[in-house]
């Protein structure tokens, strides 16, 4: 069934599918706010493997759309960084909901159980904590179910 794009209109999922509406979006995302990861190269070396041309446009969507900043490594000209934006980090609140879901019905889903415990009571200030310089352990323990 094909959908007028009229109908689509003011949709906040068809807005929110849009821009991240894939797995390796999601991924980047991840990397970025989570993990620490800034140049393209890091990205790259992910361990989901991601092309690299999937890789480029990607960013290049995340960029267009407002999510992430690049800028040119003050360390290596021919480089460069990619930050989240105010609207990226934005999105760090429904990531870290995510993560909680994903230790509910996942098996194969390992977060600390404090963490998934502050993501359910509030994923907004927990992402305050983190944006403010908090460490995040990922994959370090069991969560509890």
């Amino acid at each position: 069934m094909k959908f007028e794009e009229s109908k689509w209109n003011g949709c906040p999922i068809r807005y929110a599918a849009e821009i991240i509406g894939d797995k390796w979006t999601f991924l980047i995302l991840r990397d970025l706010m989570f993990r620490n990861k800034s140049s393209y190269t890091a990205l790259l070396h992910s361990s989901e493997k991601i092309s690299t041309n999937i890789l480029a446009d990607r960013l290049r969507k995340l960029e267009k759309h407002g999510m992430l900043e690049k800028s040119v490594d003050p360390d290596n000209k021919k480089q460069f960084i990619y930050a989240l934006s105010k609207k990226g980090l934005d999105l760090m609140p429904t990531m870290l909901s995510l993560f909680a879901w994903s230790c509910e019905y996942d098996d194969e889903t390992h977060l600390p159980a404090s963490l998934v415990g502050e993501a359910k009571r509030d994923p907004w200030g927990l992402a305050k904590q983190l944006r403010q310089g908090k460490a995040l352990a990922l994959n370090t323990e069991k969560s509890s179910r």
